[in-house]
């Protein structure tokens, strides 16, 4: 039997860390090739990575909700084979000089082959544990950069050393416990059995003066949340966005009625039953063909070639709220689908991103956005721009209310729409122009016939 180790492999789109949220297996589980181990998070959705062996799980070497760089290991497994005291190396992943090498160094792992191969050194690990159940981390890893506060009774080592910091043992619910209170596990002094951390051991470590607290510990009647994954990935965005590009936002309120009545009579029609096309999907069609007469909104700007860059095929971004935070999928060439297609796509792309299935791939390469705050009941808002596109439009509710109808006061439908545009890449004559060409659509679908 041999010793064969499966590292985090590089999932692509620039991601270089992942947290483990669970484990499929346990210590001595025997699997087959590219049975489904383990499910990791990363900074835009969830993965399942398959087994890379067909063996027996001989060691598990992270907890979940741990933080693992790509190329760290995950598990070992026993396989059949020649005997070796060293486990294998994490295949790497071949180079654009030797292609004819692929074959004989990949192994079949479905969703990337381990660390970049011109990685200057693996990213930190936030901690480096071994599980309770397992012996001692195998290797050393090097101190943070921002060490903790200094014990009084613990030696500090020399800044060149490097130590293997043990994770403190606790159940999975304490340290969820922890989490939610925003404790740090390693500051708490365990009474249970071999040091084990206890529920009580977090209420008696709460109750402590304000002073004795670790800087990470919640004050009463604070709950402290850590910004990662999904969530740590969208306030990076943001931030770059909004100090990034000026943005300015323009608003249109029109009365959508027409289309709500259009709307009615396509979902009555049998050849449209399963599509059920709805007001979004309507709002995605007039923004595709909008953008025929302003191609400018669907652009993106180069800062090192200070160029505007102008996409043809129409990559449309469907902001989701999901409960891991906001996630932005594509629906690539949106202005080559129907009505009906359309009204599909958005309609999948959602109930896969609310179950954390989206792949990495399908969160990026996006022209431009549409965000439906009107789902939330919410009139209108201001986007702020997804990182690299020149536009995002907010569609707020549909209200039934008075308003100005062929000379008189009828209830129609009425609906506020918002646009966010990149000044430097959309003047305000050609934002204004692309919105009410969205609003003329809704307001008389059978206004598409003079957007030529």
């Amino acid at each position: 039997m041999a010793v064969k180790e499966f590292a985090l492999p590089d999932l692509g789109e620039g991601l270089t860390e992942s947290e483990l949220v669970s484990w499929h297996v346990a210590v001595g589980d025997t699997v087959h090739l590219n049975q489904i181990i383990a499910e990791v998070e990363t900074a835009k959705a969830l993965v399942e990575l398959p087994a890379p062996y067909a063996g027996t799980v001989s060691r598990l070497y992270v907890e979940p909700g741990v933080t693992v760089a790509v190329g760290e290991p995950l598990v070992a497994f026993e396989v059949e084979g020649a005997a070796g005291s060293e486990p294998a190396a994490p295949a790497a992943a071949p180079t654009e000089e030797s292609p004819s090498s692929d074959a004989a160094v990949r192994e079949p792992v479905l969703v990337g082959y381990g660390a970049r191969p011109d990685a200057k050194g693996r990213p930190a690990r936030r901690s480096r544990p071994g599980l309770a159940s397992q012996p001692a981390a195998r290797e050393a890893v090097a101190a943070p950069a921002v060490a903790a506060p200094a014990q009084p009774s613990a030696p500090t080592a020399p800044a060149s050393d490097t130590a293997v910091r043990e994770r403190p043992r606790a159940t999975p619910p304490v340290r969820k416990l922890a989490r939610e209170r925003g404790i740090d596990l390693a500051a708490v002094t365990g009474t249970g059995e071999r040091g084990l951390v206890t529920r009580a051991d977090l209420d008696a470590y709460a109750t402590k003066p304000a002073a004795a607290l670790q800087a990470t510990e919640a004050a009463p009647g604070e709950l402290r949340i850590p910004i990662k994954g999904v969530r740590k990935a969208t306030a990076e965005a943001m931030v770059r966005s909004a100090f990034g590009a000026p943005q300015a936002t323009v608003f249109l309120t029109v009365d959508v009625t027409p289309t709500s009545e259009l709307i009615e009579r396509l979902r009555a029609r049998p050849d449209l039953a399963d599509a059920r096309p709805g007001l979004l999907a309507v709002v995605a069609k007039a923004l595709c063909l909008a953008a025929r007469r302003t191609p400018e909104v669907n652009s993106k700007w180069d800062e090192a070639a200070q160029e505007i860059v102008q996409t043809r095929a129409i990559n449309l971004g469907i902001a989701a709220a999901t409960p891991r935070g906001l996630l932005v999928p594509v629906i690539r060439d949106a202005d080559g689908h129907s009505l009906a297609e359309l009204s599909g796509a958005i309609r999948e792309l959602a109930v896969t991103a609310r179950s954390g299935k989206t792949q990495p791939a399908a969160l990026s390469g996006g022209t431009i956005t549409i965000t439906n705050v009107g789902v939330f009941g919410v009139d209108a808002g201001t986007p702020i721009l997804t990182p690299g596109e020149a536009a995002i439009l907010a569609v707020g509710a549909v209200r039934r209310q008075p308003w100005e109808h062929r000379g008189e006061i009828a209830l129609r439908d009425v609906l506020t729409l918002a646009l966010t545009f990149d000044h430097r890449i959309v003047d305000g004559e050609q934002g204004s122009r692309f919105l009410a060409d969205i609003g003329r659509i809704l307001a008389d679908p059978a206004s598409v016939l003079t957007l030529v």
